[in-house]
């Protein structure tokens, strides 16, 4: 009781409260504009942890990318342009309901699942830390190989209606993984000879050029006309929460407790555990025809694995000092430069501290309400604005955020590419987000399996040999089976179906 009585003295000191809520509005405002992201954010405050102390600096950071994560929703939702990558999952939802004059449930929606998705993996990382992250130890090259390609396999389902054009995008975008030197040999691929290819190609371009370059040309295809302002604004935007949140609790308990389980898992992170959560809440939802039309229960799974993969994420940061994304990597950095080494001894040399984290959890993911509410309503106004001024001041944040993401021009040539790219692609009803995943987890994929094959001598049945393999190597195997299956057997269901009216028929005559 002492410890967590130091941990509320340390958290409740006006200096640490007067940083975390400063670092809660600069997420917001990083969050909320297009073309910068969470790490972004969080790396941007590096420098200023210095001056701070050990809670402070981890408070300034929890903050930051808790809000920043919920407000890359709101641009997804107002311009369908996503502030951050992990808003891309659900962002046409978002702009489905805007386009519905919904625009209140849509940000209320991922505002309040934001909150509870955080709580939740909060309270998960209290209770179940060293668990949680023994699970994440025991995952070798095979086990990341088979869930890399499990959340491939998703890509599929979040392509829309045609998944042979959503396999032709998701193809493309393993092919731009390919660019560059070989994971295994060293040599370069497909740089013809260019020296900026031989690093691979950006996913901050690709994804501010995919989501962003191509909705700016995919707008100038129209008129510049001024949209009105919605109606309601306000308060209006809570009105409904508690009745909507309870009808869709199975979709918010599911992507919770699933974004904490990916965040936990090192490599992975909040945008990754959206598009696993998104796919899962449709394949197990009675409304999965909905799903990219608008649908509420598609925002309360994936959103709140957003928030709930940060908090996963910090399990193996903090119990082993193994960063679960780039957020907590700079984490681990920050408390080692105060002196303090993540790790199982953290919880006996610095208990307080621990418990002070957990505390900033919390006043986090409640600061996302009151600031949430000022920044959707600020937000709103956006929407008056003349389209002719909004969309060239975005195009400029595109390109300064993807600049000052490696300091490289080709960085730009490839954001424009690609935009014209995508713009080409949705013209032809070609989705950019099965793209945008596989560049996410191509490489992925294809550095563990060439690890594992190494391992294995070319055995491919080691992929399964594993227990925590072998599962995930069969459900991946049931996704790809399933769906012919499924349909094979409607076909001959139908088939037996006609047969036997016909027989019927035959022996009424």
């Amino acid at each position: 009781m002492d410890v967590l009585i130091s941990a509320f003295h340390m958290v409740f000191a006006f200096d640490v409260l007067a940083v975390i809520l400063l670092g809660s509005a600069f997420g917001l405002f990083v969050g909320a504009t297009p073309g910068l992201s969470a790490t972004m954010a969080v790396a941007l405050l590096v420098p200023v942890t210095f001056f701070l102390s050990p809670v402070a600096a981890i408070g300034a950071i929890v903050s930051c990318s808790a809000m920043s994560i919920f407000a890359g929703d709101i641009p997804g939702a107002l311009l369908r342009i996503p502030g951050t990558p992990a808003s891309a999952a659900y962002m046409r939802e978002l702009d489905a309901l805007n386009q519905k004059g919904r625009l209140d449930l849509a940000l209320g929606t991922s505002m309040m699942v934001a909150v509870i998705g955080g709580l939740i993996g909060t309270a998960i990382l209290v209770v179940a830390a060293p668990q949680l992250a023994e699970v994440a130890l025991l995952f070798s090259t095979y086990e990341y190989f088979w869930l890399a390609l499990l959340g491939l396999s998703c890509a599929t389902l979040v392509a829309g209606r045609d998944r042979l054009k959503g396999t032709v995008s998701l193809l493309l975008g393993l092919f731009l993984t390919m660019i560059g030197l070989d994971v295994t040999t060293g040599l370069p691929r497909y740089t013809f000879g260019l020296i900026d290819l031989q690093a691979g190609i950006s996913l901050i371009a690709v994804m501010i050029g995919a989501f962003a370059v191509a909705e700016i040309l995919r707008s100038a295809q129209n008129p510049l006309e001024t949209p009105e302002k919605p109606a309601k604004a306000g308060l209006s935007i809570l009105r409904g929460q508690g009745r909507n949140l309870w009808t869709h609790k199975g979709a918010v308990a599911r992507g919770s407790i699933l974004g904490t389980l990916i965040g936990a898992l090192p490599g992975a992170g909040a945008d990754i555990a959206a598009w696993i959560a998104y796919a899962v809440s449709q394949r197990f939802s009675k409304k999965a025809d909905n799903y990219g039309k608008g649908e509420p229960e598609a925002i309360a799974g994936a959103a709140s694995a957003n928030n709930a993969a940060l908090s996963g994420s910090y399990v193996p940061a903090l119990v082993f000092g193994i960063p679960g994304d780039s957020i907590t990597a700079i984490v681990v950095g920050v408390l080692v430069l105060k002196g303090i080494q993540p790790g199982p001894m953290v919880f006996i040399t610095s208990p307080d501290l621990v418990n002070a984290i957990y505390i900033v959890f919390v006043l986090a993911n409640l600061l996302i309400i009151p600031l949430g509410l000022l920044a959707i309503i600020g937000g709103r106004q956006l929407l008056g604005v003349r389209m002719g001024k909004l969309y060239p001041s975005i195009l400029l944040l595109c390109v300064l955020g993807t600049f000052a993401t490696n300091n490289s021009l080709f960085d730009l040539w490839t954001l424009a590419a690609v935009g014209v790219l995508v713009w080409i692609m949705e013209a032809n009803d070609y989705p950019a987000a099965p793209l945008v995943l596989g560049l996410v987890l191509g490489r992925v994929v294809e550095e563990n399996f060439m690890s594992s094959m190494i391992k294995a001598d070319g055995n491919l049945l080691a992929f399964f040999e594993r227990p925590i393999a072998g599962v995930l190597g069969v459900i991946t195997l049931l996704v790809w089976l399933a769906p012919p299956a499924l349909a094979l057997l409607r076909r001959l269901s139908g088939r037996s179906g006609g047969r036997q009216s016909s027989l019927a028929n035959e022996g009424k005559s």
